[in-house]
């Protein structure tokens, strides 16, 4: 096989991956605090012992849409909204992630809990309580808890030390390798949930525009083919 249809074979792989990537997109138009994904392509030169170095496309990278979503009014005194920078920052079976969703629920403890049971944490990296005596429940927008004027606790609202560390592990989970450092300037909004950021739109075109590409790709392969069959019905004469 020729240079030509090893550097078409990796820009296809990679094309497929988007493809995928662009359909969890869409697939979460309506998930609550989800962030869009997108596909880096770069440059991958191999060098080769007796011929010239062969250059392929990667696409193994992924770029993460943190911009803002809308806000979606709900009512709920445990549903907390995000306008600004910053994750929630909850404890998972597997450790602490990041997330945006600031749908809660107390748990039987009385704790802080999403819709997988994962404890939402303080800005003190703690679990928050809340009594089951509580009454009604107010949060200012420094995220900080109240119940009957008595403050509970405050959400911690936290980000990457290093922007590049954040990496998406499924859902509207993210993972920070590299440590946290909290956030301070957002506001949260209670009764609320932020939207997905996701743009149907612009992700249908982008599916188009990746499928076609996908097509024209398998074009060139299908003509290569055919033409190394030729070649060899040719010589074999």
């Amino acid at each position: 096989m020729d240079a030509a249809s090893y550097a078409t074979l990796t820009r296809q792989s990679g094309l497929m991956r988007e493809m995928q990537v662009v359909a969890n997109n869409i697939a979460n138009l309506s998930t609550s605090g989800f962030r869009r994904e997108g596909v880096v392509f770069s440059e991958f030169v191999k060098r080769l012992e007796s011929d010239p170095s062969l250059s392929m496309a990667s696409a193994s990278a992924r770029e993460i849409d943190l911009r803002q979503a809308g806000i979606s009014r709900t009512g709920a005194a445990f549903d907390f909204a995000i306008q600004g920078q910053g994750f929630f920052r909850i404890e998972t079976p597997g450790g602490q992630r990041l997330t945006r969703s600031g749908s809660f629920t107390p748990s039987a403890e009385g704790e802080l809990v999403d819709a997988s049971g994962n404890r939402l944490l303080d800005q003190g990296g703690a679990p928050i309580f809340v009594p089951p005596d509580a009454g009604d429940l107010s949060m200012a927008e420094d995220g900080t808890l109240s119940a009957a004027g008595a403050p509970l606790g405050r959400v911690g609202l936290w980000q990457p030390a290093d922007p590049l560390d954040l990496r998406h592990e499924g859902g509207t989970l993210f993972r920070a390798e590299g440590g946290l450092e909290p956030v301070e300037g957002a506001v949260l909004l209670q009764g609320a949930l932020e939207d997905s950021n996701v743009e149907p739109v612009v992700e249908v075109a982008r599916m188009i525009e990746v499928q076609r590409a996908y097509e024209a790709g398998q074009a060139f392969l299908d003509r290569e083919d055919e033409r190394m069959r030729a070649v060899v019905r040719i010589l074999g004469q």
